[in-house]
């Protein structure tokens, strides 16, 4: 499955603005939920466990299919019987079947770019992380299918990090705008710390292109 960009090349530098997206698979990927078995759902049956925990997910009868069609695992085993006893520590995983999530943009517009940061234009309908009925459909998958270079700024110690691309800060699934996502693990941890502390332009001050942008924008 190829790209959709102005690149002709996965290994041609592009300069901003352009775009990149992958088109989303019809499935995703399905997802599992994980629960550790307190004290108080000890002696709980499976099904007993799901059906009041969960019970704004699925009825019981909605559960108790789930547990027969061999989607719930006890301590790694898959478990049919809804009847099974649970005790403390064990650990739940109910894994939820793929499906299609809604329909939303895919296409990412690059605006800025250099070794530590990108600035992209977040289309109004696309949801920025994970969550609800979107799981794939996300800003941060098309981030993660993308190469992305890196040379860190912040420090010779980090110069050659591998990427790791991850958003800053949040905008609204209705929301359109700029959208700062770091391409590496120790370049997000330092641009939150600038956000937290409201102090951006300390780094920006150091990154002549990239203030002129936001200057611009």
């Amino acid at each position: 499955m190829a790209a959709a960009s102005s690149s002709s090349s996965s290994d041609q530098i592009l300069r901003p603005p352009y775009s990149f997206g992958i088109p989303w698979p019809e499935l995703n990927e399905g997802v599992s939920y994980i629960d550790i078995i307190k004290s108080i759902d000890s002696g709980k049956t499976l099904i007993e466990f799901y059906s009041s925990k969960y019970k704004n997910s699925a009825p019981l009868q909605g559960w108790m299919q789930r547990i027969k069609k061999g989607q719930i695992t006890v301590d790694g085993d898959v478990v049919t019987d809804p009847d099974t006893v649970l005790s403390v520590g064990c650990e739940v995983i109910y894994c939820r079947l793929p499906w299609r999530e809604p329909n939303v943009p895919y296409l990412l517009e690059v605006l800025y770019e250099d070794e530590d940061l990108v600035a992209i234009n977040k289309p109004s309908g696309l949801q920025v992380l994970p969550g609800g009925l979107f799981q794939q459909r996300t800003v941060l998958r098309q981030l993660q299918w993308k190469a992305w270079r890196t040379n860190s700024s912040y420090s010779t110690k980090y110069a050659e990090e591998e990427a790791h691309p991850a958003p800053v800060h949040r905008l609204g699934r209705g929301t359109s705008g700029i959208l700062l996502c770091a391409k590496t693990k120790q370049a997000k941890v330092c641009l939150a710390e600038y956000f937290a502390k409201e102090t951006l332009n300390q780094r920006t001050a150091n990154h002549g292109k990239f203030q002129n942008f936001i200057e611009h924008w």
